[in-house]
């Protein structure tokens, strides 16, 4: 039998460091998901219906987005633009990742494209800014490896939720994975002045914005919040080099 090759070793070093990075995650996405299959048979879901809705959106946020204003009753129009909007952070981290696997062949780059969530994202941004000499190859086995945990889990927790259903007692307060979560990923990344800006008005404009109706306020506050994370850039380039 043949040996496996040194770049084969790489690459493989590279799937189980992504697998041991995105496995502490499983602490919020079974849970996570969990809720969401409870939520969705609540709102009148089967589980049939439950785990389509999860396979074929695949994004935790905009799922409960869009369920939330589906109880609602809110107008389609309104379910379908805040659950793009919720989901338009993604097509930054699509931008994001491009520079690092962006010349991988077109078949991986349609299934990162799917993939690509908060977890994958913030999990391989980091690890490709810290091990910038990475093969593409290998940011990818690393790019799998986060997600082999988290994917399946998500889907049987998303089918245990949807059979279960109103069975949970609410002494379980799924509801606790949601804010986790995302805590988890975007506190290691507030790494600058332009981050922390555009965090702190997110806050202070949804907090501001509560009062508006089908939850429209976090559209407001993500849209503020990147416009002030844009402009605290140009200010701190600008003073950097204030002859450019």
């Amino acid at each position: 039998m043949p040996s496996t090759t040194p770049k084969t070793r790489i690459r493989a070093q590279a799937y189980w460091k992504g697998a041991a990075d995105g496995a502490p995650f499983l602490l919020v996405v079974a849970p996570f998901a969990i809720l969401f299959g409870v939520l969705s048979t609540e709102a009148g879901l089967n589980v049939v219906e439950t785990l389509l809705f999860s396979a074929v959106v695949f994004a935790g946020a905009a799922q409960f987005t869009a369920l939330q204003l589906m109880q609602e009753n809110a107008p389609t129009i309104v379910v379908l633009a805040s659950a793009l909007a919720v989901n338009l952070r993604v097509a930054m981290y699509s931008a994001a990742l491009t520079p690092w696997i962006g010349a991988a062949p077109l078949w991986q780059r349609a299934i990162a494209a799917y993939f690509t969530v908060d977890q994958s994202y913030a999990c391989s941004v980091m690890q490709f800014e810290k091990e910038p000499h990475m093969t593409v190859p290998e940011r990818m086995a690393y790019f799998a490896g986060v997600l082999t945990p988290i994917v399946p889990t998500w889907y049987i927790s998303t089918l245990f939720g949807a059979l279960v259903g109103t069975q949970v007692p609410e002494t379980w307060a799924l509801d606790f994975a949601l804010p986790i979560t995302f805590l988890a990923f975007v506190g290691p990344m507030l790494r600058t002045p332009a981050h922390v800006a555009a965090a702190l008005v997110a806050i202070i404009t949804s907090l501001l914005t509560a009062w508006v109706p089908y939850s429209l306020g976090l559209i407001i506050a993500g849209t503020c919040g990147m416009m002030a994370g844009a402009q605290a850039e140009v200010f701190l380039e600008r003073r950097r080099f204030p002859d450019a």
